[in-house]
């Protein structure tokens, strides 16, 4: 099986559980979805340029970094034919810490049997401001664990408040980690914190994308 590689580099983890940390980047070409803040519309275009790699040559690159954290990414990486080889590949190697990068659209649950300790999901869930809310897969709360994550990418005031509905309702908190992030130049993050603290948000955690902060925000590679 050959996957469409629109870049692969090692940088820093800009979200998440791992923030900070080393991390090998491997992107995707193609997503089911339009967001309207989209960073990486480039990738999802038909004629973007790309990579043509086999899960051994992925695994290979990966392991010749020395770097142990992975992010698949895209594009929407588990659209991908044959992705589950792959990930059952790199599960194989219990030094690798893979993360998947999940659009919140596709199905997980057959999936779920291949994440575990060092394989794992990043799920987005799609606020108003992006547009494609109604693309949300909500069966997917059932298979996240504490091993797992969930990002809300809020841009409004309007978006915070579905995220806090979506958090208490699906009991998230309890059932996995969860981040809010602001869309980029849209939200004041201090805003994002003072709504934390009026609805008493215990467990939830607000993230910056460091890699936008570091670099230009639309710099590639990073």
């Amino acid at each position: 099986m050959e996957y469409k590689v629109v870049e692969r580099f090692v940088s820093i983890n800009g979200e998440g559980r791992l923030a900070g940390q080393l991390a090998v980047f491997i992107r995707f070409a193609g997503c089911n979805l339009n967001c309207s803040y989209c960073d990486t519309q480039w990738a999802n275009k038909d004629h973007v340029t790309y990579e043509s790699m086999n899960a051994e040559s992925i695994y290979e690159y990966i392991k010749s970094t020395g770097v142990r954290n992975v992010t698949l990414t895209g594009g929407e990486p588990l659209l991908r034919d044959g992705i589950s080889d792959l990930l059952k590949l790199l599960s194989e190697d219990h030094e690798l810490l893979v993360e998947i990068e999940t659009n919140g659209s596709v199905d997980l649950k057959k999936y779920s049997a291949i994440s575990g300790n060092t394989i794992s999901f990043t799920m987005d869930y799609k606020l108003p401001s992006s547009n494609m809310e109604s693309e949300m897969n909500l069966d997917n709360f059932s298979y996240l664990t504490k091993n797992d994550t969930v990002k809300f990418v809020s841009g409004s005031m309007e978006d915070l408040e579905k995220a806090k509905f979506i958090i208490y309702k699906y009991d998230l908190i309890n059932k996995t980690n969860v981040y809010i992030s602001p869309v980029f130049g849209q939200i004041d993050m201090k805003d994002i914190v003072q709504f934390m603290m009026d609805n008493h948000m215990n467990g939830v955690t607000l993230q910056v994308q460091l890699h936008k902060v570091i670099w230009e925000p639309e710099k590639r590679g990073v």
